[in-house]
């Protein structure tokens, strides 16, 4: 198996066309074809859930496959939709539901919901950046993480965020040289001795994420080893379970608060 730093730069040296590469499998384009040829004539929540082929492919896209199943449940996401802030998706901590919600905002917009580019291309975007990450994940856990990462970090505002995010707080430990231990520390020690190490904002500039990810992928194979995806599930959080821990959550509240 190739170095990670090495895989990952293989990647994303042309990311267009590794993602090109991705869709044009077979399978991938089936798939692909299929929803962009029929996505536009979805008009109802109903209908929505009643083709398993696009709905199962939005779920793939938006990283909530593990829900697949929960209809019922993802149902009472999309018909309480996000305009109301105690509507359920705005009411889960994972704000994927939402996100979710945001696209397929049938509550707001009723049958034109489907022809915003964002139901449209912008899923099959999504869906070809997921499953990319997927596949490179069950070659390098390691790899995963930093496209992971690379994908995530514009949505982050600050080292909290991050360490709500186990896939992005595994990233930051490895980069920054500290063990996997503080992740037991209190949450505002974790938070100084990130930011002692670099800065948020620096981090999140483009030279400050490029450094990251240059000193993740070198140190990755040396502290955790070349992993598989059988272990993708103690790093990336199943959408069946809360996104980070009731204590964490307890914490990140009271600093908000504060």
């Amino acid at each position: 198996m190739l170095p990670t730093a090495v895989s990952y730069l293989n990647v994303t040296r042309d990311l267009a066309r590794s993602l090109d590469v991705v869709a044009q499998l077979p399978q991938n384009n089936r798939e692909i074809e299929y929803y962009r040829e029929n996505i536009g004539k979805i008009e109802s929540i109903d209908a929505f859930l009643e083709d398993d082929r696009l709905y199962n492919f939005a779920m793939r896209a938006a990283g909530l496959s593990d829900m697949t199943y929960a209809k019922a449940f993802m149902r009472k996401v999309l018909e309480e939709g996000i305009d109301d802030q105690n509507s359920f998706a705005n009411s889960l901590n994972d704000t994927r539901y939402r996100e979710f919600a945001e696209v397929f905002n049938f509550n707001a917009f009723g049958a034109a919901t489907t022809s915003f580019t964002r139901a449209g291309e912008g899923m099959i975007e999504r869906y070809t950046r997921q499953v990319l990450e997927e596949t490179e994940g069950a070659q390098n856990q390691g790899v995963r993480l930093a496209l992971y990462f690379e994908r995530k970090i514009e949505d982050v505002d600050s080292y909290l965020g991050i360490l709500a995010d186990p896939a992005l707080a595994q990233v930051v430990r490895v980069g920054l040289g500290l063990p996997d231990s503080i992740a037991a520390v209190d949450l505002e020690k974790q938070i100084d001795l990130m930011s002692a190490r670099v800065p948020f904002e620096e981090l999140k500039s483009e030279a400050g994420t490029g450094d990251m990810l240059r000193r993740f992928t070198a140190l990755w194979d040396l502290t955790q080893g070349s992993q598989t995806q059988a272990s993708a599930g103690v790093v990336f959080p199943s959408a069946t379970q809360a996104t980070f821990s009731s204590d964490l959550l307890f914490s990140i509240q009271t600093l908000k608060g504060s």
